[in-house]
């Protein structure tokens, strides 16, 4: 399913919500259907009840009461079952359509262009943000498609109380044919104050989701810098902003769902006082009676549902909205050209620079064509401004990064993925299995080139991750990898950067969670793994023995570089390198 609206057709809330009506007519339309039958079925129950009492009953045929008490009950088998199969296409379709709002969400979230931005303030969606979206706002438009054959059972129900009730007595059809709408029509008087409200309140409530989403997940990071109380009462803040908006759109509605409930209530009430006065003079019969005070308690249910779906509708369209304004956001282009195809071409070394005075740093790193060059940073904002300046996160004027000596800027997006991969300290490992978190181009299970992934497992050391778990690659991960230790999940992330063979390969402190053995393999597996063919790798570490298995290692101290040979040389020559490394 695509996202994309015609250049005439602007993506917004109303066509986001129109659109999900389109694509599921399969199972819109006849659900509708169904439920309109069952409300059929529902109006035709007093109606029996009234032809039971007054053709069988005042009659006293047991056979006539048989019959028509048979009739009932063929009437109850058939409204259980067109609403259990209309139900369970609407079910299909809301569940339908909100997996592909969710797919086409996720696509745009993790597109590589980077995440979209906020239409209202230009900024970029957090990922909490993002993932409230993808997931409650997508649920709530979806519900559009249980609000359709809702409104049109309502709709038809009132009709055919009506019709009937003409039937037995004019002016208590006209009651309901011409009454009823219009109180109605008066009710909705309030749907633009309830739609405000409910906007705010979606717009307030899912960005304290996602606010909570990123504290949760920052969680580390926070307790070492000592921020968690800064964090805590930032989303208090947030939370009360969240609280107060939900107060008033639940006052609004509440309201609203009062005073719908009370007109309800007189309008049937209404119409009982008048049917006994017409039974009174004689009228109407007392099956008819009995009819019409049936109909007008039945018509209670499809009068509150037509007056409170302003309020639906309104919580619906909020969401649409914010999901419209993700899916219409355009991506960046990425794709500037033919890009080379994997391994042709001229790996290259890389360089980068950074010039940034307000952070305090001016630095050159050059790695040379086929060269594993460490960098020791002793100060963590230094070993991150390098990352980040890599990966991108970190540009602008003071900021250049060239592989092959072409500068990345001018690359498109798809080849700057290609040649240039930077895995960041944080093992991210996704649900799926051990083989798709691997091996995610080649198959669920790690099904692509079997040499080179089987070559890539023993330079991480994550074949002994594999080798323990039943399944092997097949073996299932859970959310976040937490069926799997911190060691566990930083080799699977190491063998995954691996694998992706890219001309740079940029490594952050990849060894911090397993034991002095493993990192030594790992260090060793790294350095075979990557030589020959021109590929460069650059270890962003503290660890003697990734410095060790480098050709050469810098070290940046206060944001320059201030060092650079080869492991042993500095460990013998330089008392600042002796003292990060002993660390």
């Amino acid at each position: 399913m695509t996202s994309n609206a015609p250049a005439a057709s602007p993506i917004t809330g109303g066509w986001v919500l129109r659109r999900t009506v389109r694509r599921t007519v399969r199972w819109l339309v006849p659900g509708s259907t169904l439920i309109a039958a069952h409300q059929m079925c529902e109006v035709a129950v007093p109606v029996l009840i009234g032809i039971i009492v007054d053709r069988a009953v005042t009659s006293g045929s047991y056979p006539s009461i048989v019959t028509w008490i048979a009739v009932l009950a063929a009437v109850f088998i058939v409204l259980t079952t067109v609403y259990r199969l209309g139900a369970r296409m609407l079910m299909t379709g809301i569940a339908q359509e909100s997996h592909w709002l969710r797919d086409e969400l996720s696509a745009r979230a993790l597109h590589p262009g980077g995440l979209p931005s906020a239409s209202t303030t230009g900024t970029p969606y957090s990922a909490g943000e993002l993932l409230s979206i993808s997931t409650t706002d997508a649920d709530n438009t979806s519900y559009v498609i249980d609000y359709v054959p809702r409104v049109t059972g309502a709709v038809v129900a009132t009709v055919a109380c009506g019709v009937v009730l003409l039937t037995i007595d004019i002016p208590l059809g006209v009651m309901v044919l011409v009454g009823i709408p219009l109180v109605v029509a008066g009710l909705q008087l309030t749907a633009p104050m309830i739609a405000r409200r409910v906007e705010v309140q979606q717009e307030t409530v899912g960005a304290t989701s996602g606010l909570a989403t990123d504290l949760v997940s920052g969680l580390r990071p926070l307790q070492g810098l000592g921020a968690t109380g800064a964090a805590s009462a930032r989303y208090r803040r947030s939370s009360r902003v969240a609280l107060a908006a939900a107060l008033r759109a639940a006052r609004i509605q509440s309201v609203h769902m009062g005073l719908s409930a009370a007109v309800g209530a007189l309008a049937a009430m209404a119409v009982a006082v008048v049917a006994v006065f017409v039974a009174i003079d004689g009228d109407a019969t007392i099956g008819e009676l009995i009819t019409v005070i049936g109909l007008a308690q039945f018509l209670i249910e499809p009068f509150s549902l037509l007056a409170i779906v302003p309020s639906w509708v309104a919580e619906a369209r909020a969401s649409a909205n914010r999901v419209a304004q993700v899916l219409a956001v355009d991506p960046p282009e990425t794709t500037t050209g033919a890009v080379s195809a994997p391994g042709s071409g001229q790996r290259g070394g890389l360089t980068l620079r950074i010039d940034d005075p307000d952070r305090g740093i001016d630095l050159t790193v050059d790695a040379a064509p086929g060269e594993m060059l460490g960098v020791l940073a002793p100060s963590a904002r230094d070993a991150v401004a390098v990352v980040d300046a890599l990966s991108g996160a970190m540009d602008g004027p003071g900021y250049a990064v060239a592989v092959g000596g072409v500068p990345t800027a001018s690359m498109s997006v798809g080849e700057r993925s290609r040649r240039l991969v930077v895995a960041p300290h944080d093992a991210h490992v996704f649900t799926g299995t051990l083989g798709s978190n691997i091996d995610w181009m080649g198959g669920a299970d790690g099904l692509g080139d079997a040499p080179a992934l089987d070559a890539v497992l023993a330079a991480s050391a994550a074949d002994d991750v594999v080798a323990v778990h039943p399944g092997g690659l097949a073996h299932p991960v859970a959310e976040r990898g937490a069926s799997l230790s911190g060691g566990q999940r930083q080799r699977l992330a190491l063998a995954r950067a691996l694998l992706a063979a890219p001309d740079v390969l940029v490594l952050h402190d990849p060894t911090t969670a397993v034991d002095a053995v493993t990192e030594h393999t790992i260090a060793q597996g790294i350095r075979s793994i990557r030589s020959g063919g021109g590929a460069t790798t650059v270890v962003v570490a503290s660890s003697p023995a990734l410095l060790a298995a480098a050709d050469r290692v810098v070290l940046v101290v206060d944001g320059t570089v201030v060092a650079s040979s080869t492991h042993a040389e500095l460990a013998t020559t330089d008392a600042r390198y002796r003292e990060a490394v002993a660390r």
